[in-house]
């Protein structure tokens, strides 16, 4: 490898993916960018080989080393236990952060919108997407939603900084704490308290379905946006449409491991092989490579490359008004090599400075280790199927001990029996085999709940989950349950 040169990982993907990255490495080359590439494979052929993770043995090693990676979309097998690249990379390599600019192209690319210009902070690791799911009866399954202080932490303060570091005025939060108080309730409270550090920067909070609805409609009005990780999935692609395409925007994914830059949009292997995906959100990921690795020149060269591009009116049939017209895929690619050393005339150009990389905040010391953790109760989910509620919680309340008492039994989180009103039945039966017992007392210990256990299977009650229910300096932290 040359002294000058940066080397990256390469993966050419699933579907259009080697037909967009053939357009984009073209135009890295014709551009001059200083980098040296090392392909490996991710995607649909490791999958067939039944790697079930879908990364080769030898693309580990490639990345761990380089910490760079360029990559097409991956198709992802539904079902059977594959496990989608995205995720297990950005695990992997602990890339907490996906990074999303959006913009319109106003007057060149059509849009129902004008003057967008947000960037969408995605946290990457936890919530949902952490893939933490299990089926225990044989009508419902579950998923957990795991976030944690200091992974909320973590992605707040990069979004404020990078805001900071990019001359940005706003940071949005979207959550949902009105129904999820203690995950989503978390997330808000961190971001309020990170906030408070930033008087510089505007601070507030949406719940996130109507701030989506807000970025739909008047998406203009966003700068930085910081949210979870599934709701960022969904309103980033939300974002990129409404600015006029998915295949417009790059994304890049950062973390201490390596760094993952990638298309926001999918393999789409229903035009695979017909030459005409639009490759601009591939160029766009690139770009954003180029800044974070420090060649902000090449990386404006191309950026304003690719903005004059669509200023003149070569466009694919994605975005082209005169389908007739379009470019194929490889065509726009050498569009856009012919314009480098252009400038768009109207739209905001690149320029060595855009797109600042942001020092990775270290996890802050919090304050966690030092509450009052308390056990005060636990609930044992419970297989009882076609069960009434007025009978089953009368058996599971025979399973008390003096230190833990039944306090109610409950199904899908609505409250179904009450031992203090052992006849007082239930506006509607429970339609599904899982049902939550809550035991609660005072000064009770885990003996205590395998006591409870065991009284269970006694009485020929199949347990197939427990949760014990913690007060942090006093403060529940678990849900309680409606109507109870």
């Amino acid at each position: 490898m040359c002294a000058n040169k940066v080397k990256i990982s390469v993966a050419k993907g699933d579907g259009i993916g080697p037909e967009i990255m053939a357009a984009t490495l073209e135009v890295l080359q014709a551009a001059g960018a200083a980098l040296e590439y090392e392909y490996v494979e991710l995607g649909e052929q490791v999958f067939k080989r039944g790697i079930m993770n879908g990364i080769d043995p030898a693309a580990w090693e490639s990345i761990r080393t380089n910490r760079l990676l360029l990559k097409s979309p991956i198709t992802t097998p539904q079902g059977g236990g594959y496990k989608s690249v995205n995720v297990t990379m950005r695990k992997a390599f602990g890339q907490f952060a996906n990074v999303r600019p959006v913009r319109t192209f106003d007057g060149f690319v059509p849009s129902k919108h004008q003057g967008v210009d947000m960037v969408i902070v995605r946290e990457n690791e936890e919530s949902l997407y952490a893939g933490i799911e299990y089926r225990q009866t044989r009508d419902t399954c579950h998923g957990v939603k795991l976030v944690s202080r200091t992974g909320t932490e973590l992605i707040v303060r990069y979004a404020f900084e990078y805001a900071r570091a990019n001359g940005r005025k706003r940071v949005t939060c979207l959550i949902k704490d009105n129904i999820m108080k203690i995950t989503d309730g978390l997330f808000h409270q961190v971001f309020d308290l990170v906030g408070a550090e930033y008087p510089d920067l505007i601070k507030d909070s949406m719940i996130v379905d109507i701030g989506m609805a807000r970025v739909a409609d008047t998406p203009e009005k966003f700068d930085v946006i910081v949210t979870e990780n599934l709701y960022g999935d969904i309103v980033s692609d939300i974002a990129s449409q409404v600015a006029g395409s998915v295949g417009l925007a790059g994304s890049m994914n950062l973390g201490e491991g390596c760094a993952m830059f990638e298309a926001v949009h999918g393999s789409a292997p229903d035009i695979a092989g017909k030459g005409i995906a639009n490759p601009s959100g591939l160029i766009n990921a690139a770009v954003l490579m180029l800044y974070h690795i420090g060649q902000g020149e090449v990386a404006a060269k191309i950026g304003n490359a690719l903005l004059y591009t669509l200023e003149a009116g070569q466009h694919t049939g994605d975005i082209a008004v005169d389908k007739a017209k379009a470019l194929s895929t490889s065509q726009f690619g050498q569009a856009v090599i012919g314009n480098l050393g252009k400038a768009p005339s109207k739209l905001k150009a690149f320029s060595t400075g855009s797109g600042k990389a942001v020092k990775m905040p270290s996890a802050q010391a919090t304050t966690q280790s030092s509450r009052t953790k308390a056990l005060v109760g636990v609930d044992v989910f419970i297989d009882a199927a076609h069960a009434k509620a007025l009978e089953l919680g009368a058996k599971v309340n025979m399973a008390s001990v003096p230190a833990l008492k039944l306090d109610l039994l409950s199904s899908r989180g609505l409250a179904m029996f009450d031992p203090k009103q052992p006849t007082k039945a239930p506006e509607t039966e429970a339609v599904t085999d899982l049902w939550a017992c809550r035991f609660s007392g005072e000064n009770i210990s885990n003996h205590d709940v395998r006591q409870v256990l065991a009284n269970l299977e006694g009485l020929g009650i199949e347990w197939v989950k427990t949760e014990n229910l913690y007060t942090f300096d006093g403060m529940a932290g678990f849900s309680g349950r409606h109507g109870g």
